[in-house]
């Protein structure tokens, strides 16, 4: 196990090092692009020893066991959400509401992206005045619950752990798949 998460707190490091020793305007997209690069860098070192599930679950996200995937365009999957409500509302990188994993081929999970989620203060799918941004990125929503009792809210994505080709805060990850069976009924 400390095999397995040491290559990742030393890539964490290196980002997080990264981010903050290259001068903003290098980026090329203003003077917030530094701080964006370094709070992803602060998420990444934030969310390493999540690599290991176990881990997730004695830090209170709660594992749905079923796999989440684009049922509308069909452009990929989520994996399997993992819930810490204590974290809904946060736009702290280190506090994402939600952690997403995919099986690993051994019978295990792999860790692939986080979401930061928060609740609309007027609850209309018309009005966007409280849309909130992370990481140089404005939050999409307003979006209904996805399950009853959830309240109409933002969401933020981020694929940290596995590359998404449609984009690091596209919603779904055609590089994620659901194996069969394993979606909600």
């Amino acid at each position: 196990m400390a095999r397995r998460l040491a290559p990742a707190l030393t890539a964490a490091a290196a980002l997080v090092l990264a981010a903050v020793a290259a001068p903003p305007a290098a980026a090329g997209h203003g003077p917030d692009a530094g701080r964006a690069l370094a709070d992803q860098a602060v998420a990444y070192a934030a969310t390493a020893r999540f690599q290991v599930h176990a881990n997730a679950v004695a830090a209170g996200y709660v594992p749905d066991k079923y796999c989440v995937f684009d049922k509308v365009g069909r452009t990929g999957a989520l994996g399997y959400p993992h819930f810490n409500h204590k974290y809904d509302n946060s736009v702290d990188p280190t506090k994402p509401a939600a952690l997403y994993y995919e099986d690993d081929g051994r019978g295990g999970k792999r860790l692939v992206g986080v979401q930061w989620l928060v609740y609309d203060r007027d609850q209309k799918l018309t009005t966007d005045d409280d849309r909130p941004t992370m990481f140089g990125t404005a939050f999409k929503g307003p979006k209904p619950g996805n399950f009853p009792g959830q309240p109409v809210h933002y969401a933020l994505h981020l694929w940290l752990w596995k590359k998404n080709p449609r984009g690091l805060h596209e919603t779904f990850n055609p590089a994620v798949a659901c194996l069969p069976g394993t979606t909600r009924p």
